[in-house]
């Protein structure tokens, strides 16, 4: 070859499949170029070695869902940024493989306060994201919140339930102090954000909030920053 052609070409002639096929086989990160996964068909190649996985499979890929474990004082736009390589973890449990498409169009559910950490998911899957959206009320969050101040002397019988707000009374939860500075929430249908106006109201400053659980999907040993892809089996 004297002029570099797409990579959809070589590998329709390679594989003697359609162009479409050869863009699916692309696209599913099933082709290598000299060594190296490439996922855009369009990529042009001249004499380079192109490699098709003899797994490959002509199915396109599932949309992605990741957990992330938020660093404190992160907006969600900034916490997405940290959805890349080179903050995946090592041996994800998950079994899906990392193709470089997972993270366009990335959307944030179950959002945290810029001022927490912990847990958050993002997601391309439209199904994920009205699930959690309509099961919210039934997912239990677990939290870790750094207090400061004196608590009232009902303080924590009202964090367990009483607290009313805006006219709402705060449906039970469960309180608990993990240690001297540190409670324990374990919440439904109350946001991270409520905490903070619980804890106000019984005489406590929260310094600091991170979630370590929602439902049955929990952060695990990830470090701040890094993420994981949600298996197909997981479940909230």
């Amino acid at each position: 070859m004297n002029e570099p052609i797409r990579l959809a070409k070589r590998v329709a002639a390679l594989a003697q499949c359609s162009r479409r096929d050869a863009e699916m086989y692309i696209e599913g990160g099933w082709v290598r170029v000299d060594g190296v996964v490439v996922e855009q068909p369009q990529f042009k190649v001249l004499d380079e070695r192109i490699e098709i996985d003899p797994n490959a499979k002509l199915t396109p890929p599932e949309p992605a869902s990741m957990v992330l474990n938020k660093p404190a004082g992160m907006s969600a736009d900034d916490a997405r940024a940290l959805v890349r390589v080179e903050n995946h973890i090592e041996h994800d449990p998950s079994g899906v493989r990392l193709l470089h498409r997972h993270f366009a169009r990335l959307e944030s559910v179950l959002p945290l306060p810029d001022m927490a950490s912990g847990l958050v998911v993002f997601t391309q899957d439209w199904r994920v994201k009205r699930r959690l959206q309509e099961d919210f009320e039934r997912i239990e969050q677990e939290l870790v919140v750094e207090v400061s101040g004196r608590l009232a002397p009902n303080g924590l019988a009202l964090l367990n339930h009483g607290l009313v707000f805006d006219n709402y009374a705060l449906p039970p939860i469960k309180v608990s102090w993990q240690n001297e500075t540190h409670l324990r929430f374990a919440l439904k249908r109350i946001s991270p954000e409520t905490v903070v106006r619980m804890c106000d109201a019984v005489g406590l400053q929260v310094l600091g909030i991170k979630r370590l659980r929602a439902g049955r999907i929990s952060m695990s040993r990830m470090e701040p920053g890094q993420w994981r892809y949600l298996a197909t089996t997981d479940r909230f």
